[in-house]
């Protein structure tokens, strides 16, 4: 007879999940001391006086750390750390991250969405990815007949080190070249003096005002582009390009160097009035895109429509590096609840289905993040997922849909704005807009009841859900009696199953008795199966 192990179909020990390898894309670097900057990051060390120095690299970066981090050590004799996994994307700095080693310097390597922190200094390294400056130039001038189109050139940030280079050719060929400056650093000092930042001023509105301040102060010494001259296109993060005066934006043709991703999706959807031609330095293939932009906002409009019909909206928090995230959030807060409607606010760190779908009773979630993260395909998620620009759009009465996009929601920001925003007042909405008026929905093509929250027209009972409109009250036969402002108990009243419940008086109490003892797989009482029978 054979010998009887348990059953090991249901007795794993965890060795598949232990020895389970993920496949990334990872490749040493031979040349460390060119590729990484090394002499650059160590002048800039030393120069700054930083004494505890955080490295973050992305995941195919990694294996590069240790040799990087040693020459750090040796040469500067400060204190360096290797991050370990960001909480959101590898785009953003996670200063939490190097917060919690106590550092007071952070170098970022590899591609970065060059979003502004809020308190640490930081160093962007973003490598230097190989590239063929004639071939690249040549792809651009056969691609373009007419060579007096003015051109602005742009790159992904691992191929900045040859700007300089594609920028002096194509200005031989071209009558008009626009360059894209890129920020290489960002909150640095140089004895005590803020780094200088080509044109840009310090925001007077917000250096005046403690409502919009994050709390921190330093969102108030965050360099702004100079709206004088630089346009919302104009300025995207650390992307910064001027246009000629007798040049208009929709007559430009984008040149776009590196490999399709988020980053040349931004800039598709911000500039969609121009053309666009990319290279790809590693196919050294040069095409004009024929990516349906118009479908890609028609999309986001779709989402727009979904956000107007929501009822409750989630403000999920998917940066905690970005400056000034802390005054987009109230901003946000602000105007859900001049719409009447009600918000909740979530940190829960990167996105998934399974987590998104755990709240049931929210209707649409807004993200808070960088613009390289902003744009989630929410298509296979339970609720839809909107950026801020677009929840503005869907909430209030002076946005409208134009086809012009932003990504940035640093744009956005009261007093760093161009426009002529402000809030919904309530006495207002109160007068025009009741209950008893529904509003057409363009999703389901039907009239939309929407429940207002917030409302100061409230019974005897004000005073008292003025202090915790989020909660519900119970008798004292702990049974849910009354709603306060509260969507979160309103559903939980509709389901079925609300928990374990006591019950008391309803069920004769039982004996004490002793239970089963050791694991699953083999209680003390069970037969031992590891036994052999004869």
């Amino acid at each position: 007879m054979s010998d009887l192990n348990g059953p090991s179909a249901f007795a794993d020990d965890g060795r598949a999940t232990i020895e389970r390898t993920v496949e990334i894309n990872a490749v040493k670097i031979d040349n460390i001391d060119t590729y990484y900057e090394i002499e650059r990051t160590c002048q800039r060390i030393l120069e700054g006086g930083y004494s505890r120095i955080a490295l973050q690299f992305p995941d195919e970066l990694l294996p590069d750390s240790a040799s990087v981090a040693s020459k750090l050590r040796d040469i500067t004799g400060k204190s360096v750390f290797i991050l370990a996994d960001t909480s959101y994307g590898s785009c953003c700095v996670d200063e939490v991250a190097a917060e919690h080693v106590s550092a007071d310097f952070i170098v970022h390597y590899g591609r970065s969405c060059l979003s502004p922190t809020s308190r640490l200094p930081v160093l962007y390294v973003f490598g230097q990815q190989s590239i063929s400056v004639e071939k690249c130039v040549s792809e651009f001038d056969r691609l373009i007949e007419n060579k007096d189109t003015p051109i602005i050139v742009m790159y992904d940030v691992t191929f900045s080190h040859a700007a300089d280079q594609i920028n002096n050719q194509l200005s031989k060929i071209f009558t008009t070249t626009i360059a894209t400056k890129i920020t290489k650093e960002a909150n640095t000092n140089l004895n005590g003096q803020e780094t200088p930042v080509p044109d840009t001023q310090l925001s007077e509105e917000c250096a005046d005002t403690t409502d919009d301040c994050c709390g921190s102060g330093a969102c108030c010494k965050q360099p702004i582009v100079n709206k004088a001259h630089i346009s919302l296109e104009q300025a995207q993060g650390g992307r910064t390009y001027e246009l000629p005066e007798d040049v208009k934006l929709e007559d430009c043709t984008i040149l776009y160097i590196g490999e399709e991703n988020i980053t040349l999706t931004n800039i598709m959807m911000v500039h969609n009035k121009c053309p666009v031609i990319t290279y790809n330095p590693e196919k050294e293939e040069a095409h004009k895109e024929t990516v349906p932009v118009n479908r890609l906002l028609m999309k986001r409009y779709f989402l727009v429509q979904k956000a107007k019909d929501a009822d409750v909206i989630g403000i999920v928090v998917g940066t905690l590096g970005v400056a000034s995230y802390m005054t987009i959030i109230d901003h946000l807060k602000k105007l859900i609840a001049a719409a009447g409607k009600k918000s909740y606010t979530f940190v829960m760190g990167k996105l998934n289905v399974a987590k998104m779908a755990n709240f049931m009773e929210i209707d649409c979630y807004v993200l808070v993040a960088c613009p390289e993260n902003s744009l989630i395909d929410s298509k296979e998620f339970y609720r839809p997922i909107v950026t801020p620009f677009e929840l503005e759009i869907a909430l209030s009465k002076q946005k409208e849909w134009t086809g012009d996009y932003i990504t940035d929601f640093q744009r956005l920001l009261p007093g760093l704005r161009d426009d002529d925003f402000t809030y919904d007042e309530e006495e207002e909405r109160e007068e025009n807009l009741s209950d008893e008026e529904p509003h057409f929905s363009l999703i389901t093509g039907e009239y939309k009841q929407g429940r207002k929250y917030g409302s100061k027209k409230l019974d005897g009972t004000s005073l008292l859900a003025s202090g915790i409109t989020d909660l519900s009250l119970r008798n004292n036969e702990t049974a849910l009696s009354t709603l306060l402002e509260s969507p979160s108990g309103a559903f939980l009243k509709t389901r079925t199953f609300r928990g374990l419940e006591q019950k008391t008086g309803e069920h004769e109490a039982s004996l004490v008795e002793e239970g089963r003892s050791g694991i699953a797989r083999g209680y003390s009482t069970e037969k031992d199966l590891n036994t052999s029978t004869p």
